[in-house]
């Protein structure tokens, strides 16, 4: 099972100070990007009081790169970025008890261990006693 649930502010830089004509730009090329993943998922870039968000979840039986994919392409393209994936992958080795959290700020996407969710078992589940 690979259930993943985040979201992205988009920037063009840390300063805050992006160039309208420029982000127009970037969103644009992250609708392209957005576009040829053809998630069945949920997967939403829209404007907000003037800055661009995306939001995005799904639960599907094996891992799917996709969604880490699209914050690996927004860090290179939008560097100023940040947002939270919540990722669940009980094909993960070594991680398979864990929700995961990989984290999109300055330009880089890095993955820790979700502690207020994690271990799984028993936190969300109980054990199976089979």
């Amino acid at each position: 099972m690979f259930e993943y649930h985040g979201w992205i502010t988009v920037r063009e830089a840390a300063a805050g100070d992006d160039d309208d004509a420029r982000m127009r730009q970037v969103v644009d090329d992250l609708r392209l990007y957005i576009a040829r993943m053809a998630s069945p998922h949920l997967l939403d870039l829209r404007w907000m009081n003037g800055e661009a968000f995306i939001h995005l979840g799904g639960n599907s039986n094996h891992r799917s790169p996709e969604a880490v994919g699209l914050f690996e392409y927004v860090a290179k393209v939008a560097p100023g970025s940040y947002g939270l994936l919540h990722v669940r992958d009980d094909e993960d080795p070594g991680c398979e008890n864990e929700v995961r959290v990989l984290r999109l700020a300055r330009g880089a996407v890095t993955h820790h261990s979700e502690p207020l969710l994690s271990p799984c078992i028993p936190v969300l589940e109980d054990p199976f006693t089979g």
